[in-house]
C-alpha cells in the first residue's frame, strides 16, 4: 500500500509539469498575429524569423495566411534595401538581390496555394523580376557560378509559372535566351553536364552567343561520354560557325581517332573552300592525306602551306615524312634510283624541321638517321647516331 501511494504521489507531482509543458507548444494563430504586428511596425526581419519558424512545421506549410504574411515580411525588407540603394546609402548589394529572389520564391509558393492575390503580386513582381536577372549578373562577375545559376534559372522559370501567365514571357520576353545562355555558361564553369544542357535549346536562340553555347554543349556531351552526340554537336557547330576556333580541330581529331579519314578529308576540303589560304586548314589536309598514305598529295599541300608561312615547322616534317614513306614504297619494288631520289628530297625538309624545332629530337632524329644511312652521308650519320645512342 505504501508503495502504491508513493507512485500515485509521484504522478500527482509530475502532472502540473506536463500541463505546463503543453502551454509552451507553439500557437500558430498567436505567432502569426505577432508576425503581423511586427510587419505593421516595420520590424520585417523579426516577422520573417517568426514565420520561418512556423513553416518548419509541415502542418503549417499549406496555410496561405502564413505565406501571405511571409510575403509581406520579405517585401518590406526588399523595399527597405531598395530605398537605401536609391539614396546611395551603404547596403549589401548581394543581400538586396537575395531578397528579390526570396520574394519571388515566396510569391510563387503562395500562388500555388491560392490565386487570391495573383494579379496584385504579379504586377509588382513583374517590375522586380529584372533584378533577378541582375542578381545573376552580379554573382557571375564575382565568379560565383552556383549562386548565379540559381538566379538565371529562377528568371527563366517565371515563364512557366501560373503567377505570370498574363505576361506571356515565353513569347514576349526577349531576354529569356540570354538568361538561358548565362545559365548554360554557369553550368559549364561548374563542369556540371546536366546543368549545362538544361537550358541549351533556349540558349541557342541567342544568336549572338550560339557559337559558345554549342561549345559548352559539346563539352557536356564529352563529359557524359556520349560520343555520338558530341560529334553531332561539333558538326553542327562547324556547319554554322566554320571560323569559330573550337569546332574544326576537335571534329577533325574525332574523325581521325575513329579512323574516319574520308570524313576528315571532306571536312578539310569544306574548310579550304571557305579559306583557301588558312594555315590550319592546309595543315589539316596535309596531315590527313599523309595518314591516308596519299603521299604525293600530302607533299603538295605541305608545300602550299610553306608558301603561305615558311616559318611553320610541321609542314616540313610532313613533307619529309611523306618522301621517306615514298622511298619505303619504292624500295619494295627494288627501284634503287628512285628510292635514292626520294631520300634526297626528304633530306632538306627534315633538316629544316630540325632547325626550326631543335627540341623535338624524338621526331626528327630517327627520320634523319634513316635518310643519312640511305644516302651514305657518313659525317651526318655519325652525329645522329651519337644523338640516338
Amino acid at each position: 500500500m505504501k508503495q502504491l501511494f508513493a507512485v500515485l504521489l509521484l504522478i500527482l507531482m509530475t502532472t502540473p509539469c506536463l500541463m505546463a509543458q503543453k502551454t509552451k507548444v507553439s500557437n500558430p494563430r498567436q505567432e502569426l498575429s505577432q508576425a503581423r504586428s511586427s510587419i505593421k511596425s516595420g520590424k520585417y526581419a523579426d516577422a520573417e524569423k517568426t514565420l520561418a519558424t512556423l513553416l518548419k512545421d509541415s502542418v503549417n506549410r499549406t496555410d496561405k495566411r502564413i505565406w501571405l504574411a511571409y510575403y509581406d515580411a520579405v517585401l518590406g525588407q526588399y523595399e527597405q534595401g531598395n530605398e537605401k540603394l536609391y539614396l546611395k546609402q551603404k547596403y549589401d548589394t548581394a543581400a538586396f538581390f537575395a531578397k528579390a529572389l526570396q520574394l519571388l520564391t515566396v510569391a510563387e509558393t503562395y500562388d500555388s496555394l491560392t490565386d487570391d492575390n495573383r494579379k496584385k503580386h504579379s504586377q509588382l513582381l513583374n517590375t522586380i523580376r529584372p533584378n533577378i536577372f541582375n542578381g545573376g549578373s552580379f554573382l557571375l562577375r564575382k565568379e560565383k557560378w552556383t549562386d548565379a545559376y540559381r538566379y538565371y534559372e529562377a528568371y527563366i522559370d517565371c515563364s512557366r509559372q501560373p503567377l505570370f501567365e498574363a505576361y506571356q514571357y515565353d513569347s514576349l520576353d526577349t531576354r529569356l535566351p540570354e538568361a538561358a545562355y548565362w545559365a548554360t555558361y554557369c553550368g559549364y564553369k561548374m563542369q556540371d553536364a546536366v546543368l549545362t544542357l538544361r537550358y541549351h535549346k533556349l540558349a541557342l536562340k541567342d544568336e549572338s552567343k550560339a557559337d559558345f553555347t554549342l561549345q559548352f554543349v559539346a563539352e557536356a556531351r564529352k563529359w557524359l561520354k556520349d560520343d555520338e552526340l558530341y560529334v553531332k554537336t561539333m558538326e553542327e557547330g562547324f556547319r554554322r560557325y566554320p571560323d569559330f576556333h573550337y569546332f574544326f580541330p576537335r571534329l577533325l581529331d574525332a574523325y581521325t581517332s575513329m579512323g574516319q579519314y574520308e570524313k576528315a578529308l571532306a571536312l578539310a576540303d569544306t574548310a579550304l573552300m571557305l579559306k583557301p589560304s588558312s594555315e590550319l586548314f592546309l595543315f589539316a589536309k596535309s596531315t590527313t592525306l599523309l595518314r591516308m598514305e596519299r603521299y604525293a598529295e600530302s607533299i603538295k599541300y605541305s608545300e602550299r602551306l610553306i608558301e603561305v608561312n615558311p616559318n611553320l615547322a610541321e609542314p616540313y616534317f610532313n613533307a619529309g615524312t611523306a618522301y621517306v614513306n615514298i622511298a619505303d614504297r619504292l624500295a619494295d619494288r627494288k627501284e634503287k634510283k628512285l628510292v635514292k631520289q626520294a631520300y634526297q628530297k626528304a633530306c632538306p625538309y627534315m633538316e629544316h624541321y630540325r632547325k626550326l624545332m631543335p627540341n623535338e629530337k624524338a621526331k626528327w632524329a630517327p627520320v634523319l638517321y634513316r635518310i643519312y644511312l640511305n644516302l651514305n652521308m657518313g659525317k651526318q650519320f655519325d652525329e645522329i647516331d651519337k644523338l640516338l645512342h
